[in-house]
């Protein structure tokens, strides 16, 4: 089963939001993660209700932001998009009859539990502002004074 890129892909997508003051189109969105603009849609609804995007129809509409990104911790956009399983290992049955294969699929419940949990409390302690601001650190490295989207999207007009 490949892993789902949700998360990385509502981060990467509210980063470039964080960066402009104009309205991007689900389209535009959609190119910098190589999707379809319905995939994103879908994602963004969830960003939507948790108040962390407005989305705008016609001309001149599209997504921003709605809240500031110092307030939003990787842990809340995880939540908005349903909390899906951070951590995915696969047991050979789901329900064995086997008392080995029960005693395995216990143990290994109950680890991915706690790394779970771990694991949302340090993305509890991780601001989309603080992703900005290591992503300005290193964007003069980057060799190119192309606009955030430079390596994206290919649009008639810089956001920036």
């Amino acid at each position: 089963m490949k892993p789902s890129s949700q998360l990385s892909d509502a981060l990467h997508i509210l980063l470039h939001l964080a960066q402009v003051d104009t309205p991007l189109t689900s389209d535009t969105l959609a190119s910098a993660i190589d999707t379809n603009p319905v995939v994103l849609r879908r994602m963004m609804a969830g960003l939507r209700e948790a108040g962390f995007v407005l989305s705008e129809k016609g001309h001149g509409g599209g997504w921003v932001m709605s809240a500031p990104i110092d307030r939003i911790t990787l842990r809340d956009v995880h939540m908005a998009l349903g909390s899906p399983a951070l951590i995915s290992l696969g047991f050979r049955e789901d329900q064995p009859q086997c008392l080995v294969a029960q005693v395995v699929n216990e143990s290994l419940r109950e680890s991915m539990a706690q790394a779970e949990a771990v694991l949302l409390a340090r993305l509890g302690e991780i601001t989309l502002s603080a992703l900005a601001k290591e992503f300005g650190r290193r964007r003069p490295t980057c060799g190119s004074s192309h606009s955030f989207f430079s390596h994206h999207i290919e649009d008639d007009h810089d956001p920036l």
